[in-house]
Parts: structure tokens; C-alpha cells; sequence
């Protein structure tokens, strides 16, 4: 397989993740900026929803004031922006279409025809509280598209490449999303294990999909170090850190027997699962949640660029 093309298959799995994972973002900040305020004067909700997902140096060389509009537009529809949802379905389709011949019917439909439905939505209409049924739509999408993949792409390198473009996206937002709640709670450390605090888990858990299943899972209350390591460390959680590492290595072992290729990000790989024990929850608090995420985010880019450099990706 070409390197292109493996590129291209790696990075339009990635953007539609990415344009779910974004779309999950927003309704963490949007459903957490609707909880009561407590009186301090010091709401900086949106705000942390652009630091997770990296991006509050660019909304500012354009925005200079946070709003709840702003930040919406700016994440949902700015082209201008490469990680709006709008750029992530744009750049997919176009990986797609690069590749046409190395997809399903089922995928392309999938995607085009996303792209088509986004494109005919107007932003002014998602006025008066029809944001989460946008968001849930976009998260449907993406599901759509993955349905099609799993259930119509042949398993040679090309799936391989796929694969291990969704769960590097996974990763790396399940890790952002987590960190929304530190950058919350920094100005209002007081909150910690009240009834806000115990809201604002859940909203993280419901962002995920995973308030029901945490429930299942503890059969207890959102407690902070239950819910830090069901997203980070349950190898049954299928957005969790360790679950996403072990497709990507899954991934990337496939990618190493039928090409051999791949060995030093697939040694990357290993050691970063080595760190994704059920062990691990003491060390990463006494560390410090938000300085082992920013550590995760790091090596997770990394895994990414070893392989795009061991493949070729051009």
C-alpha cells in the first residue's frame, strides 16, 4: 500500500472521530455551563472547553471575548478553524474521495452523505435549545460511518490504518475531556465532593457515554477516583485509555505482520500500556490527574508521529 494512501485512511478515520469527539466537548461545556453558579463571580466554563481541546491560543487571535456563541461557532462550524466539526467532516470526505477505491460503497455513502446533510444546516437554527440534538446527530454520523467500516472493510492494512486513526483520535479525547474537569474546578476548589462536583462527574461520564455503565460497573455515587480510572484504566470501557491502546496496538501488531513495518511505534505502543494498569490509579493521582494527561496527550502525538513516519505517510 502506498503511503498516501495509507495516510489517507489513517486521517479520515481520525477526522470523524475527531468531528464526535468535538461535538462531545461541546456538550460537556454546554451542559456544565448550565449548572446553577455558586456566587463566586468566576464562570470560566467555555473557557476550559478550549483549553482541552487545545485550542483557546487560536479562538483568542479571533474572538476576543468568550461567549457561549463564539465558542459554539468556533468549534461547530468555523472553516477556518481545522478542527471544527465542519473541517473534520470536510477533511474526511476528501481522504475518502482521495481513496474512493480503497473504501466500501457503505463507507462513502456514509460519509458523503454526511457532509451533504452538514452543509445544508444553518448555525442561526440551532437557537433555543436545539444544540444537543445537533451534537447527539453528529455523534450518530460518525457512528454510522464506523458501522460501515467494521462492518464492510476487508481486514488487510487498510482496515489496520484505519483503526488505529479512530482510537490515537479516541485516546486523545477521552484524555481532553477529563481534563475539562480539572480546568473546571480550578477556581473553585471548595466544590470538591459537593453536589456540584458529583453533577459535573456525571456530566463528564454522560459526555462519553458511560453514566450508565459507570453505574453498573461501581454500583456507587461519582466518586473522582472511580470515574478517573473507569475512563482511564477498565480495558472494558470502550472509550477509556487502556481499551483505545489496545486496538491501536492490536492495530498496529496487524500492521507489523502483514507489512513489516511499524516496529518502533508498536514498541511506543507497549510502553505506554505498560502505564494503563489497573495498578496504576495511586501513581496517577499522587502524580497529579491533569500532569498525567498532559504526559498521555504527549506520547499519544507521538505514537502518531512514528507512524507516520515509519509508513511514509506524505
Amino acid at each position: 500500500m502506498l503511503g498516501r494512501t495509507a495516510a489517507s485512511l489513517f486521517w479520515m478515520s481520525r477526522y470523524v472521530e475527531r468531528a464526535e469527539n468535538i461535538a462531545r466537548l461541546t456538550e460537556v461545556g454546554y451542559r456544565i455551563s448550565l449548572t446553577p453558579d455558586t456566587g463566586s463571580g468566576h464562570r470560566e466554563d467555555w473557557k476550559s472547553t478550549l483549553v482541552a481541546a487545545g485550542c483557546l491560543d487560536a479562538f483568542l487571535e479571533r474572538h476576543p471575548k468568550i461567549t457561549a456563541a463564539n465558542v459554539q461557532h468556533f468549534l461547530l462550524f468555523d472553516p477556518e478553524h481545522p478542527s471544527s466539526v465542519r473541517s473534520c467532516l470536510e477533511t474526511a470526505r476528501n481522504n475518502g474521495r482521495a481513496v474512493r477505491t480503497a473504501l466500501t460503497r457503505e463507507m462513502w455513502e456514509a460519509i458523503n452523505s454526511t457532509w451533504i446533510e452538514f452543509s445544508a444546516i444553518k448555525p442561526g437554527a440551532l437557537d433555543g435549545g436545539k444544540l444537543p440534538d445537533f451534537l447527539d446527530w453528529v455523534s450518530q454520523r460518525s457512528n454510522l460511518f464506523r458501522g460501515a467500516l467494521l462492518g464492510t472493510l476487508l481486514r488487510d492494512e487498510g482496515y489496520c490504518f484505519a483503526q488505529a486513526g479512530a482510537f490515537i483520535e479516541r485516546a486523545d479525547n477521552t484524555a481532553r475531556i477529563l481534563d475539562v474537569k480539572y480546568h473546571v474546578l480550578l477556581p473553585s476548589h471548595e466544590l470538591i465532593g459537593g453536589g456540584l462536583d458529583s453533577y459535573q462527574w456525571e456530566t463528564i461520564l454522560r459526555s462519553v457515554s458511560a453514566h450508565r455503565s459507570y453505574r453498573h460497573v461501581y454500583k456507587d455515587s461519582y466518586k473522582p477516583w472511580n470515574v478517573a480510572e473507569f475512563l482511564i484504566l477498565r480495558p472494558e470501557m470502550p472509550r477509556s485509555l487502556r481499551f483505545s491502546y489496545e486496538w491501536i496496538d492490536r492495530a498496529l501488531k496487524g500492521l507489523e505482520q502483514s507489512t513489516i513495518g511499524g516496529t518502533k511505534a508498536r514498541q511506543h505502543c507497549a510502553n505506554v500500556l505498560a502505564d494503563l494498569q489497573p495498578d496504576q490509579m495511586s501513581p496517577i493521582f499522587q502524580g497529579g490527574l491533569h500532569e498525567f494527561l498532559n504526559a498521555f496527550i504527549q506520547r499519544n502525538n507521538h505514537t502518531s508521529a512514528l507512524i507516520a513516519e515509519e509508513f511514509h505517510f506524505q
